[in-house]
């Protein structure tokens, strides 16, 4: 006699979802927001994806390993230390499976943890051992999600390709009413399938990226350069790996940690910059121009620290070689994409800047703005084509503006 299950016949995975057949790890820290893991997790199978569940053991106060269990049908990793199923590091072997690392909740302690590199438990062990995209969605009262730790914490892990899934405005735990509670479930669930449905899309394609500002000497102490911080170019280097692309970054001085699966190739000048991209052009499908190039150099750099007793220095200035314009008039089959770093934003000069370029794509940004650009995390931008009407993303984190770019990039390629 066949069995008739209550509640109706089991859905099959939905086929077309980003998220079928994918490897989900799930990170669970203490907040009140875990009593809503288990109704995450079902989300996530009933997508198709193969979910692996860990905790934090502040997290044991607000959901049960038996709930994410039974709704993951794996079992549930929260002791370092316990023996593992089969004689595997768990935190390494979790990872290598993994098609992305999504902890939900995200609490101020375990952002900390990640931002600083600490692993003292399975979850933040696990952060320092993932090479498969991250994302976080953070739940906390809105005291502490806008203290300035949490705000550099977030900064810092945005600029390393974290993606971000920012709390949303409600009735928090404490009864006020503010910026930090869990984003939706269905928010959530359609963040990560962005995340993974992109998938290896840049697959067998080599791109050539430069970043950061160029510095032009004026002594053997002194040089001309700009605010440029290499976030920007920084960023898109990390999604064009993430989706599988080949990536060489061509960076200028710059403090960022080089991004995950990425050849980075540090230079100084200008004319340094110039000389390995064209060496490195020919062998790439793209080039990706994000640096913040000087426009002048000292035409004779002095030798030695010039003496200021001495008034100032006998230099004259001349312009430094346009490093885009010179691949772009030898590419055969190249994508070129440029930035145009205009006070306003001008779209009328960025487009006559790519024609004069002779540039697939220019990227346009207002550089008089102190929320966007120049040292911040976020950018707003308007991407035009020579083909078809301007694209304006709103202010974004700059790991979202590389997306884009690269969306458009792989429409090109």
């Amino acid at each position: 006699m066949a069995r008739i299950r209550k509640g109706g016949p089991l859905r099959a995975p939905a086929k077309d979802s980003a998220l079928s057949g994918k490897n989900i790890l799930l990170g669970v820290s203490g907040g009140i927001a875990a009593y809503k893991a288990p109704e995450l997790v079902r989300l996530l199978v009933k997508a198709g994806a193969s979910v692996r569940v860990i905790m934090t053991k502040n997290a044991h106060h607000f959901v049960t390993e038996m709930a994410l269990a039974t709704v993951s049908r794996k079992p549930v990793v929260t002791d370092m230390f316990a023996l593992p199923e089969a004689f595997e590091i768990d935190h390494v072997a979790f990872t290598a499976e993994a098609d992305a690392f999504l902890v939900a909740p995200a609490t101020a302690d375990i952002l900390a943890k990640f931002a600083s590199g600490i692993a003292d438990d399975m979850v933040s062990t696990t952060f320092l051992s993932c090479r498969c995209p991250v994302v976080v969605a953070p739940a906390m009262h809105e005291a502490m999600w806008e203290n300035p730790a949490t705000t550099n914490n977030m900064n810092g892990l945005r600029s390393r390709g974290v993606i971000v899934i920012e709390p949303e405005v409600g009735d928090l735990a404490s009864g006020d009413v503010g910026k930090g509670r869990l984003a939706s479930l269905e928010t959530i669930v359609a963040a990560l399938a962005q995340a993974v449905g992109q998938g290896k899309d840049l697959a067998g394609v080599r791109l050539l990226i430069t970043a950061g500002p160029t510095r032009e000497p004026l002594d053997d102490v002194r040089f001309l350069s700009n605010r440029s911080s290499g976030r920007m170019g920084y960023a898109i280097a990390q999604r064009a790996a993430d989706r599988g692309a080949e990536v060489l970054l061509l960076s200028g001085p710059t403090d960022l940690p080089a991004p995950r699966k990425v050849e980075l190739i540090a230079v100084q000048t200008a004319e340094e910059m110039q000389k390995k991209a064209q060496e490195l052009f020919p062998r790439c499908h793209g080039v990706i121009a994000a640096a913040a190039v000087c426009d002048f150099r000292v035409s004779s750099p002095l030798s030695g620290k010039w003496d200021k007793s001495k008034g100032a220095p006998p230099i004259s200035l001349e312009p430094t070689p346009d490093i885009l314009a010179s691949l772009s008039l030898k590419k055969k089959r190249q994508v070129t994409v440029g930035f145009a770093a205009e006070v306003g934003g001008s779209v009328r000069r960025a487009r006559e800047k790519m024609r004069r370029k002779n540039l697939d794509l220019i990227v346009v940004n207002d550089v008089s703005r102190h929320d966007i650009g120049f040292g911040s995390d976020f950018n707003e931008v308007t991407i035009l084509s020579a083909e078809g009407p301007p694209v304006h993303l709103p202010r974004s984190p700059k790991i979202q503006i590389a997306d884009a770019i690269l969306d458009r990039l792989a429409g090109l390629l």
